[in-house]
């Protein structure tokens, strides 16, 4: 079995000093995320033992905020095709991957992430709530968790993954 994770990058913003899309950083609201679902992704499902992760700085930053809570720290790699990747292109990336690795978090961005999470879902497999969840919208900080009943990364995935649950922040803060 094996086990994929796809999260968006945590919230980012515009300023003056920002040259195109592909430089943006987080915002306050974006690093508040990445804390909590880094926390949330060490336990639930458990630290990913590969990251691919987008080289935008957005995901980047989400990347380095959430890898600390990660035990022991996940092999990453980063990579360039994954900015603003397709699903094909996504899958390329978690089908090169080295076997070995149990399981593989992609951070990366909309809308090809949301479309990929959504053809990876086998409904028949899935969690019904979080399925329909997923099919609204993938926000900011956002995480989809399948489980593969296969050997290798470069099986076919579509249709192929039992969603077991798609959180967001807003889930998982605790309102004061």
């Amino acid at each position: 079995m094996k086990r994929l994770s796809l999260l968006r990058h945590a919230k980012s913003s515009w300023s003056d000093n920002v040259k195109g899309d592909f430089d943006r950083p987080l915002n306050r609201r974006g690093r508040e995320a990445a804390v909590l679902m880094g926390a949330f992704i060490a336990e639930n499902p458990g630290a990913p033992d590969c990251v691919l992760c987008s080289s935008a700085v957005r995901t980047r930053e989400t990347l380095e905020i959430m890898a600390p809570l990660f035990s022991p720290r996940p092999h990453i790699e980063h990579s360039r095709g994954l900015y603003l990747a397709s699903p094909p292109d996504i899958l390329g990336a978690i089908g090169a991957a080295p076997q070995q690795y149990a399981h593989i978090l992609v951070i990366a961005h909309n809308p090809g992430l949301h479309m990929l999470a959504m053809e990876l879902a086998d409904p028949a497999r899935s969690s019904a709530p979080a399925l329909r969840r997923l099919a609204e919208k993938f926000p900011t900080a956002a995480l989809a968790h399948f489980e593969f009943d296969i050997d290798n990364w470069d099986a076919p995935l579509r249709r192929r993954g039992a969603l077991r649950f798609f959180a967001t922040p807003k889930d998982l803060a605790v309102e004061g």
